[in-house]
């Protein structure tokens, strides 16, 4: 069987749920709220009785607070060998149904996921934080997540003629996406090195 085979099976139990190929892989695309109904038939009717791994990314654009996150979830159908690939897109504000009722070492993916982006999850069984302190404040993986680490060292590259401001500026002076305008970050003394 193939993981086109087992996305469109899925698809025939749940209306709500599309399948969508790219570059030899299929997908079967989730609504949010039938996120947990799907990854039970994955595992009850389906036969994906194995976890592999669970992702997430910011969806949305750089610079826009509290945007769309994409879910993915792999899970596998022993014998022959079959991987699943659910996806669902999460707005903001919106929770995200646990799975780790489902398999629970989805639990570990769905913590690291909630601390690092911002991801909100409902059942859970475990939401502590996972990898950073309680002080720490802010999602790391988020778009508009500022990096202070480049706000207070230069960027790397020395001046090149033409960029001492009498001429246009070079691309390679033009801060990297993440990195906030000079009125953010520590204040430097007048005459300080």
């Amino acid at each position: 069987m193939t993981s086109l085979a087992l996305a469109e099976q899925l698809a025939a139990l749940s209306p709500e749920v599309t399948v969508k190929t790219a570059f030899g892989q299929s997908t079967a695309h989730v609504p949010v709220t039938a996120w947990a109904t799907a990854a039970r038939q994955a595992r009850d009717e389906l036969g994906c009785a194995l976890f592999d791994w669970l992702g997430a990314e910011d969806a949305g654009r750089p610079g826009a607070l509290g945007g769309t996150h994409a879910v993915t979830l792999h899970v596998l159908r022993p014998g022959p060998w079959t991987g699943l690939l659910l996806r669902t897109e999460v707005p903001a504000g919106q929770p995200l149904p646990s799975v780790a009722a489902v398999w629970a070492g989805a639990a570990w993916h769905e913590r690291e996921a909630a601390e690092m982006f911002g991801l909100d999850l409902a059942e859970h069984p475990d939401p502590r934080r996972l990898l950073l302190p309680d002080s720490f404040s802010g999602h790391p993986l988020r778009k508009d997540f500022v990096l202070a680490a480049r706000v207070v060292r230069p960027w790397p590259g020395a001046l090149e003629p033409g960029e001492d401001g009498t001429g246009a500026p070079s691309r390679r002076r033009i801060a990297p996406p993440g990195v906030p305008g000079p009125e953010w970050g520590p204040r430097r003394e007048e005459g300080a090195q």
